[in-house]
Formats: structure tokens, sequence, C-alpha cells
């Protein structure tokens, strides 16, 4: 017997995939259940709040594994121009497995429901902010003062998420080789 955890479990990963790969309004209750294996009745039972709350469940899921991925990049760089660049190389490296389907997790339910739904809003919100302060603190760690830290996290992370969209849409990564050579220069130029 499938214990409730592991149901929960599957449908919150299909979401998480489903969302990153068609957005919000593309992806429908029906293709969720049925991509989850679980009986309609089941996705009410886990998400009381509907397909509302399993994006925003979903949504926080994917970035935490995002934040988990860029921490064990960082983790294993030299220095920090070299972390951005292994960054923007694991990025480009799951675009192109992904035949381009899979960009930013956060960015297309961003944009397709944001806007008309806060629990989905602040998951994207609370996605972005946990990427910004994981990257902002170890730019601090390596040196830099808080709030020079804080404002090249921002640089980098609308640079990257501004080429993983241009990326996705080309179908092709060269938007995050040309952004990310311009920021390896600027963040060598920060801590030099």
């Amino acid at each position: 017997m499938v214990r409730r955890t592991d149901s929960r479990r599957r449908m919150l990963d299909t979401a998480a995939e489903l969302f990153q790969a068609q957005g919000y309004h593309a992806t429908g209750l029906t293709q969720l259940v049925a991509a989850g294996g679980a009986p309609k009745g089941s996705l009410y039972f886990h998400f009381p709040g509907g397909k509302e709350q399993l994006a925003a469940e979903a949504v926080r899921l994917s970035s935490e594994r995002v934040a988990d991925v860029l921490a064990t990049v960082i983790a294993a760089a030299p220095d920090p121009a070299s972390a951005i660049d292994a960054v923007t190389d694991t990025l480009a490296a799951s675009l192109t497995e992904s035949g381009f389907r899979r960009g930013c997790p956060l960015a297309t339910v961003a944009l397709e429901a944001a806007a008309e739904s806060e629990p989905i809003r602040e998951a994207c919100q609370d996605g972005y902010a946990g990427w910004h302060t994981r990257l902002a603190g170890y730019f601090t760690c390596e040196g830099l003062p808080a709030e020079r830290a804080g404002s090249l996290a921002t640089v980098v992370l609308a640079a990257i998420e501004g080429a993983l969209l241009f990326a996705k849409t080309r179908r092709d990564v060269t938007p995050l080789r040309d952004i990310a050579a311009h920021l390896h220069t600027t963040v060598e130029r920060e801590f030099a």
C-alpha cells in the first residue's frame, strides 16, 4: 500500500516538473493527477487548497532544490568568479538536457500566476529571496561588505534569470555563456 506521504511527495514532484516545463495555466488538474499516478480525489485530500496550494508548495520545493544545487556548486569553486561560471554551466547543462523545457523553476509560474495568487507570489518571492540570501552570504564570506554582497547577488541573479529566459526561448545556451563571461569579469573586479 502506498503511504500518504509517498503519494503527496509524488504529486509535488510531478507538479514541480510540470509547472517548470509548461507553466501554471498550461498544466491542468487531470494532467497533474495522471502524471502523479494518483486518483483525482487525492489531490484535494493532500492539497485542500487545490491547484493553487499545490503550485505554491511545488514552487517552494523547486526553489529549495535549486538552493541546494547552488550551495553545492559554489562550495566546490575555488573563487567567486569561478563559482558563477560553474552556476551558469550547471544551468546551461540542465536547460540543454531538458530539450530547453526546464528553465528557472520559479520564473514561468511567477510570470503567469503571481499577480493573481498571493500564495504563489509569496512562494516565488521566498524562493528568489532564499537564492539571493545564499549568494549574498557567500559573497560576504568571501570578503565583500554585506551591502556590496547584496547588490552583487541581485545583479548576478537578475542576469542569470534573464539569460535563462532568453536561452529557453532561443533554444540556445549562448545567452547564458555571454552573461557568464560578463559576470565573471564583474565578480572578479568586485573581489580585486
